[in-house]
């Protein structure tokens, strides 16, 4: 066990509840470590439930392909813990070190006390002291979970804030209704900052839109403000200051043309950035490991039959399995594809034969000796954490 895993397993004690919304712990830790947050390059604020991770890879390859710095706080990681850390630089930028990881939570460990707080947030306020250290041009902060009450939401004027596609999930902390996710979400807005907001379902768009209201926060919808849609096979953007005719997301699936366009949306509305029209070409180099993913090499690529392929998505919730049912399709799915090992009963219970298997390297072997034709079109899904086990199996874990 290294330095970072005793101090995360240490500070797992400090709480009783992984999860527990509430901004108290972090405004007295962020004062006991100088108010970081008020220390922090300009922030683009993300929230929503499916396609945050996707959204922030193509704001930060736009930024990056313009020449701008970007810190980078995501979560959860898929192999290792420092994956949430990405440091700017011109360039690509860096994960945070094991050391320069290890010594900032050891301050927030320190000034901390022992008192109570879960381990986002106290890994939140690290992340903050690491971003307040090092210059950089733009933060771009991921929501972790919900947003009124999430540990991120102590930054009092971000440059803009992002609202992608709001769904059910978590409904034990935010709330058994689409409305209610969304009241949670849109909790992020602040008064004059830009809000950009995905295309919703009808009950969550009047719902951040009265809170956009509420707080005086200028709306700009997909659909309404601009469009952003897939023509032979290029990315075709729109809004009131002109037409940009971009190439394709490298990220498989429909709704990254939908999330690139959100992105390009809300760096348009920053006029702050003023960025060249060439920057936008960018999202044609975003990657975002772990999301529609296909494994051409490593150990368990290896394992697929001659002529198989074989994906791997993180998708965790039913608006995500909707997201990767319309991607498969665009690859004009087999019917006999496999179905994730875990989903084995449910798969039965609608009549398709399925078996189980111990790990992913047995389900593997498992599909190897069908002996399909044509060749299988394999899919590892079922929550992040499995595609990061994947990945780390693979022996291709992100960088």
């Amino acid at each position: 066990m290294n330095e970072i895993d005793s101090t995360l397993a240490r500070l797992l004690a400090l709480h009783p509840k992984r999860i527990d919304l509430t901004l108290e712990r972090m405004w007295r830790i962020l004062a006991a470590l100088g108010h970081p947050q008020r220390q922090l390059p300009p922030v683009v604020h993300v929230a929503g439930t499916n396609g945050k991770g996707s959204t922030i890879a193509f704001l930060r390859a736009i930024l990056e392909a313009a020449g701008r710095r970007v810190h980078v706080y995501t979560s959860p990681h898929l192999v290792r813990f420092n994956e949430r850390f990405r440091l700017g630089a011109v360039g690509e930028g860096r994960l945070a070190s094991d050391a320069e990881l290890a010594e900032a939570l050891a301050v927030c460990e320190r000034v901390n006390a022992g008192a109570p707080i879960t381990v986002f947030e106290i890994t939140t306020a690290a992340g903050l002291l690491l971003f307040a250290r090092h210059p950089a041009d733009v933060l771009l902060l991921e929501v972790g979970l919900g947003g009124r009450l999430d540990a991120t939401n102590v930054i009092e004027r971000p440059l803009a804030t992002v609202m992608t596609p709001v769904a059910l999930d978590h409904a034990e902390f935010l709330g058994d209704t689409v409305a209610k996710v969304a009241a949670e979400k849109a909790g992020v807005l602040k008064r004059d900052v830009p809000a950009l907001v995905a295309a919703q379902p009808r009950e969550a768009l009047s719902v951040i839109e009265r809170q956009a209201a509420r707080v005086g926060a200028p709306v700009r919808i997909a659909g309404e403000d601009w469009i952003a849609t897939e023509e032979r096979g290029r990315l075709v953007y729109q809004d009131d200051a002109g037409l940009l005719d971009l190439p394709p997301p490298k990220l498989n699936g429909r709704h990254q043309f939908e999330n690139a366009g959100l992105a390009i949306a809300t760096l348009r509305s920053i006029a702050a950035l003023d960025l060249p029209p060439s920057s936008f070409e960018g999202i044609a180099k975003a990657e975002w490991p772990g999301r529609m993913q296909r494994l051409s090499a490593g150990k368990l690529a290896a394992l697929v039959p001659p002529g198989g392929e074989l994906w791997l998505d993180g998708g965790h919730n039913p608006d995500g399995g909707r997201i990767i049912a319309n991607a498969l399709a665009d690859l004009e799915e087999q019917e006999n594809a496999a179905p994730a090992a875990r989903l084995a009963q449910a798969a039965r219970s609608i009549g398709l034969p399925a078996e189980e298997a111990g790990d992913l390297v047995a389900a593997l072997d498992t599909v190897a000796r069908l002996d399909l034709d044509p060749p299988p079109r394999i899919l590892i899904t079922g929550s992040l954490y499995l595609a990061g086990a994947a990945l780390a199996q693979n022996g291709t874990p992100p960088g």
